[in-house]
């Protein structure tokens, strides 16, 4: 059986390319390679990091404008050499962070439109695709992410490899692992289900797989408002959650007792003394069947493919 999201569009024959795969009875799933639609500009401007004694984050220009063709893209902007949008009275703006790449996105078919960044215009690097998942790493303090998210899909993430989690996206399973694992928790709505499936089958023995050789493209979503705020409270809710549920019981104490005493503004810290007795419920029903340690998952997963930073 495959999932496929509604802002997806798979290749031919990404299901034979999974189904290769799935004849491994120890494999449980395969995601192929996700890449963002759309083609992007790569710009890297090469600037030596200011000096920024309050901020600990690496920081090179400030930008407060950024245009394509004319067109307003400072908010568009992804990759790992740009940090998020801030706003002022002054209006809007982006930190870049220093000499990494960032990219724009082409908002047309041609690749030779002028990108004018604080009133200058910049030459940039090349046109690539970007990936938005290769699989899914685990950080040491819980938190997931997509492998090569946001980078350029120039071949460094080209061989079949197995990930500590996949994607929902485009994920593709057997009936019998559908079956055995179960389906999404329901609860969760949206973030961090996939994870949480592919946790609970690790735990039974399963692996789970990338697979290159087939391609989806995922439409961007764009969010704001409301939106943004609802999907930052359930990230972080179904990531205590999954940790809760399948984490090593210590880490996963640890995490949401850290959330209870920092709070925050997602509205999660309020909600622990409700959650967590009925997550470790559901741990309890979960582990009857268990067939490895949540803590050899976690040694042996924590921090690979993980970016530094």
């Amino acid at each position: 059986m495959a999932l496929l999201g509604e802002n997806a569009v798979a290749s031919d024959g990404w299901l034979a390319v999974a189904s290769g795969l799935l004849e491994d009875p120890s494999i449980g799933a395969v995601s192929p390679r996700l890449v963002l639609a759309g083609r992007y500009l790569e710009v890297a401007l090469g600037d030596e990091p200011p000096c920024a004694d309050a901020d600990s984050r690496t920081l090179g220009r400030r930008l407060t404008t950024a245009t394509l063709g004319g067109v307003d893209v400072l908010s568009a902007l992804v990759g790992a050499g740009v940090h998020p949008l801030e706003t002022g009275p002054a209006g809007p703006w982006r930190w870049t962070a220093g000499r990494l790449p960032f990219y724009a996105p082409l908002v047309d078919t041609h690749d030779d439109l002028e990108l004018i960044l604080n009133g200058e215009v910049v030459r940039p690097t090349r046109v690539v695709d970007l990936l938005s998942s290769a699989g899914s790493y685990l950080r040491a303090d819980g938190y997931v992410g997509g492998i090569g998210s946001e980078g350029p899909d120039d071949g460094r993430l080209d061989v079949a490899e197995e990930r500590f989690a996949l994607s929902s996206s485009a994920l593709v399973t057997r009936r019998d692992v559908w079956a055995r694992v179960g389906g999404f928790a329901k609860r969760y709505r949206s973030l961090y289900e996939d994870t949480d499936w592919c946790w609970r089958g690790r735990l039974m023995g399963l692996r789970m797989f990338y697979d290159p050789a087939a391609t989806v493209r995922l439409e961007a979503v764009a969010l704001g408002g409301y939106a943004a705020r609802r999907d930052r409270h359930l990230a972080e809710r179904n990531r205590l959650l999954t940790l809760l549920r399948n984490a090593p019981i210590d880490l996963a104490l640890a995490e949401a007792l850290r959330k209870r005493r920092a709070g925050g503004d997602d509205g999660v810290a309020e909600l622990l003394p409700k959650a967590l007795p009925r997550a470790l419920g559901e741990r309890q029903l979960l582990r009857r069947g268990w067939a490895v340690r949540p803590r050899e998952i976690f040694e042996r997963w924590a921090g690979v493919d993980a970016p530094v930073v």
